[in-house]
């Protein structure tokens, strides 16, 4: 949904993004591009990668807001870190803009409370003019769909019917302004449900839920769909845990075994051993709560699972044979 560059915005409020006020970094493809353009605000592309860069342009610039990937936001968490730059004193940051990927609400909770200001989802598709067909209002509490660009509809996976009112299915667009490639009845693979009730802050567009998550990325183990969303509500909301994990599914003895990797800190790794085992059966017993499986729970150092700067994140590793 979100191309791989940075912009930097701003320079007056809109009633859409209102603290857009100031200059702001953006990470966003065309259609941001244009948008932000059309608010009448300044953007200033910055490449991708290199995210010391990316930090130093967001404090030299004075940047508000910041529209990346939930994966980089928690990147750079540790690059702010490393340079000894706190984002609640030494920037202007005023919203965090999330998308292009599964953004957990735990995920988005780290976020906002190292950089200090709230973390709003979108959510969209290249085929559908790219980001921002749906995106949540300051309640949120689902994606506002724009109903006056397209139909959304919420159907049986298997099926062309629509599911009950509430009920999770495939979300499938149909475009109504599109003029180069018009799209009827396109099925996203992605996995959601309708909010049937009002949405507090007064708008009347629908709602679509938290992406549950996609066809391609559901794991099928002993018997059970997960997906990995399901796995990270759970690792992000334990303080314990570091911002990166690995789920590595494996064949032995003929058997599937899923082994789930996470950083802990040297006082886990190196301290007291009852307290490290009590740490890790209460991850088993969290994941059998929301999974229905007991994964196995390596703990490695900070730092130690490869991470990239661009890109969406590779959190499952399949080595099953058959």
């Amino acid at each position: 949904m979100v191309a791989r560059s940075l912009y930097c915005i701003g320079t007056r409020k809109s009633d859409i993004f209102q603290n857009m006020a100031g200059y702001g970094m953006f990470t966003g493809g065309l259609g941001y591009h244009h948008g932000v353009q059309k608010l009448g605000a300044l953007m200033i592309p910055a490449s991708t990668g290199n995210s010391k860069r990316q930090v130093h342009l967001i404090t030299k610039f004075g940047t508000t807001v910041v529209h990346c990937m939930p994966n980089y936001g928690i990147y750079l968490i540790n690059v702010f870190k490393e340079m000894g730059i706190d984002p609640r004193k030494d920037t202007k940051l005023r919203l965090i803009m999330l998308g292009a990927e599964n953004c957990s609400e735990e995920t988005r909770k780290r976020i906002e409370t190292f950089y200090g200001v709230d973390a709003y989802d979108g959510y969209g598709m290249s085929e559908m003019n790219g980001p921002g067909s749906c995106v949540e209002c300051r309640q949120k509490n689902g994606f506002h769909v724009w109903e006056d660009h397209y139909i959304v509809e919420v159907l049986d996976p298997d099926g062309e019917d629509p599911v009950p009112e509430g009920e999770i299915g495939e979300v499938v667009f149909t475009s109504l302004t599109k003029d180069a490639m018009p799209l009827l009845r396109y099925r996203s693979r992605d996995l959601a449900s309708f909010i049937p009730e009002p949405c507090p802050c007064g708008r009347t567009h629908r709602r679509l839920s938290r992406i549950q998550g996609r066809f391609d990325d559901m794991m099928v183990f002993k018997g059970v769909n997960i997906f990995p969303v399901q796995i990270e509500q759970v690792l992000m909301n334990i303080p314990e845990i570091g911002e990166t994990y690995l789920i590595v599914l494996e064949t032995k003895d003929d058997r599937d075994w899923m082994n789930i990797q996470v950083e802990v800190g040297d006082d886990i790794l190196k301290g007291d051993p009852e307290k490290r085992e009590a740490l890790r059966a209460h991850i088993v017993n969290a994941l059998q709560s929301e999974v229905l499986v007991r994964p196995e729970i390596q703990f490695v150092s900070r730092g130690s699972i490869p991470v990239t700067e661009v890109g969406k994140a590779k959190r499952v590793i399949d080595k099953r044979t058959l």
